[in-house]
């Protein structure tokens, strides 16, 4: 291990400038939210709570956070069921099939977001189907699923097959081989990429964008609002996304983290 006497003080003056510039203009959103004037610009006029009374009065905005909600739920939870099956069956067949089907269920990574949006809007289109959150729910899953599936696969791959195995011998049945010795091993991190999956389907823009009706999310709300005008409650919509977002994020790390050797939390 590096010794501090060894470390280089230009290494952590890069380090100390990338965290700024990565984080200075979230503190400066996050700032301007609690403006007390209708301005976006220094100098700061001072500190109030103006901007969230109006935000959560807005009925616009309570609706968007609703339809945020069951969106996201509803594409967790199918990503939950979906995600750990196709899991657990990858990691039960040969590595060169677990090769080529892990090749296809991670290609929607690699696609933009753009020509997936205009895809599914076209075979929407063709089909016939109402676009609609339904419609919305069908995009972030084909989104958010590989990220799901390169957890979930992640955690199984770690698991001791001793262990299944024995359970097997001892006449446990394949469900109950999956419920009382696989699932208690996983559920933790299963979990994490659950809170993952919805937090990255509620920040969803660029999908929804193409396949939402009539309705609107958090990210719509956003959008449409910075085409009427530009104040400091889009900062306050913009804060409450991002605090929202963190604490997935945090309840997705912490949980994945649980129980892996080395932890304190073991």
């Amino acid at each position: 291990m590096m010794r501090a006497a060894d470390r280089s003080p230009f290494c952590a003056g890069m380090t100390g400038a990338t965290l700024i510039f990565l984080y200075l203009p979230l503190a400066i959103v996050v700032l301007f939210s609690f403006h007390a004037v209708p301005s976006l610009s220094f100098p700061f006029a001072g500190f109030s709570l103006r901007w969230y009374r109006e935000v959560f009065a807005s009925a616009e905005f309570m609706d968007s956070v609703r339809n945020s909600a069951i969106v996201g739920a509803a594409c967790a939870l199918t990503t939950l069921v979906l995600g750990t099956m196709a899991a657990y069956g990858l990691t039960r067949v040969s590595p060169r099939l677990q090769a080529l089907a892990g090749l296809l269920f991670f290609v929607p990574i690699t696609l933009p977001g753009l020509f997936l949006g205009l895809a599914l809007l076209v075979f929407f289109a063709q089909a016939k189907i109402s676009l609609s959150l339904a419609t919305v729910v069908v995009g972030h899953l084909i989104f958010v699923f590989p990220y799901f599936l390169l957890v979930a696969r992640a955690a199984l791959d770690r698991l001791d097959s001793a262990l299944e195995e024995a359970a097997a011998d001892l006449g446990a049945t394949p469900w109950q081989v999956f419920w009382r010795v696989t699932m208690p091993q996983v559920w933790p991190v299963l979990a994490g990429a659950t809170a993952l999956a919805f937090a990255l389907s509620v920040d969803e823009f660029v999908i929804t964008f193409f396949v939402i009706g009539p309705q609107s999310t958090l990210p719509m709300y956003i959008w449409s609002s910075l085409r009427r005008t530009i104040d400091p409650s889009i900062n306050t919509v913009s804060s409450l996304l991002l605090l929202l977002s963190l604490l997935l994020f945090a309840v997705a790390f912490a949980l994945t983290m649980w129980k892996r050797p080395g932890r304190r939390w073991q």
